[in-house]
């Protein structure tokens, strides 16, 4: 590599992944320039990994969960400086409209995302736009800041949700989404939260987080335990069956919040949602009061994941997919190392 040159790992197709060397993006007058130092894989970047998602089309730099440090500034960036270690909100959005004036950012008509409408952090460095950069404090670690982004998504949807401590929730699913939910669940005081999910690693990790772990569908914990059905429900896969699972189980007036993109279309049981009244809502990524949420969550060591939480070299980044993909094991999160 050169002086001007940086890796990346760049998504060429369905299942390939391969190491390139780029250009070092030059920052906007009002970006920044991140050397980035973790990035986190999503769930959403496993689908486009496989050709299931639009959002992302080869070749692709993907990334929006990460960390870094500012090394250039824009001409007219003021507000950080170089050298500040930050973590950045990779929702892209006007600043003008009604939607963003009102502090719902993430239903921008004109949003973008880091990692898909334009390069992301699956590289050494990335040129973002200064005003979605947050400050890391000084105890909080590169881990914990590529960290943010997933609690943001999670703190939004208990938001929605507005949940009381006494609530019974349900989440579907055990992914990172669906523990991040837990973990905000259990902040706002919630302390019975059931979690459901097929893989029995992912499920040991909610029940030491402090969840009722449900191997399978949900029913018959139900039947056996909570006839009146939850409160409310999170569906954090996306699947038609985890969708309607989690109608069929609240109680009637119930919430149920779905955040999950796996599928773009299900069948649902909607007269059963008319005849209990129940509310059915999409969470959507994040507004930025919850992304300042979950850095002071996390600042505030509310972040329980470390554990689960593995860093793999930018040079693993098509196996960490395939790992993810065909056998996560007892890993939550997978981190890479972009300087690794």
């Amino acid at each position: 590599m050169t002086a001007n040159s940086m890796r990346a790992l760049v998504y060429e197709g369905p299942r390939i992944m391969n190491l390139r060397e780029l250009p070092v993006p030059e920052p906007g007058e009002q970006e920044a320039l991140i050397e980035v130092r973790r990035a986190g894989i999503c769930g959403s970047e496993l689908g486009g990994y496989l050709g299931h998602n639009s959002l992302r089309k080869p070749p692709l730099v993907m990334g929006h969960e990460f960390s870094g440090v500012v090394r250039k500034l824009g001409s007219r960036v003021t507000s950080v400086k170089e050298g500040d270690r930050v973590t950045v909100n990779p929702l892209i959005t006007c600043g003008h409209c009604a939607y963003c004036q009102s502090g719902r950012d993430q239903l921008c008509l004109e949003r973008q995302l880091i990692g898909a409408h334009r390069p992301g952090a699956f590289a050494g460095f990335v040129s973002v736009p200064a005003k979605n950069l947050y400050r890391l404090p000084e105890h909080v670690s590169m881990d914990e800041g590529a960290l943010v982004e997933p609690l943001a998504c999670a703190v939004h949807v208990c938001r929605l949700l507005q949940l009381s401590s006494g609530d019974r929730l349900f989440i579907a699913g055990a992914g990172p989404i669906g523990l991040f939910v837990l973990l905000a669940a259990q902040a706002f005081g919630l302390q019975d939260v059931v979690i459901s999910d097929l893989n029995r690693e992912r499920l040991d990790i909610a029940e030491e987080l402090g969840g009722i772990a449900v191997e399978g569908a949900v029913d018959a914990w139900k039947a056996a335990h909570l006839a009146e059905g939850f409160d409310a429900a999170v569906d954090a896969v996306g699947a038609e069956a985890t969708r309607t699972g989690c109608v069929t189980a609240v109680k009637p007036g119930g919430k149920v919040i779905f955040t999950g993109l796996h599928e773009a279309d299900s069948k649902l049981p909607i007269n059963l949602a008319v005849r209990s009244e129940i509310s059915m809502q999409g969470a959507f990524a994040y507004a930025p009061q919850d992304f300042a949420l979950a850095l002071q969550w996390i600042s505030e060591g509310k972040n329980r994941l470390a554990p689960w939480t593995v860093v793999a070299p930018l040079a693993e980044g098509g196996p960490s997919f395939e790992k993810l993909i065909t056998g996560p094991g007892k890993t939550a999160k997978i981190l890479l190392d972009t300087q690794g």
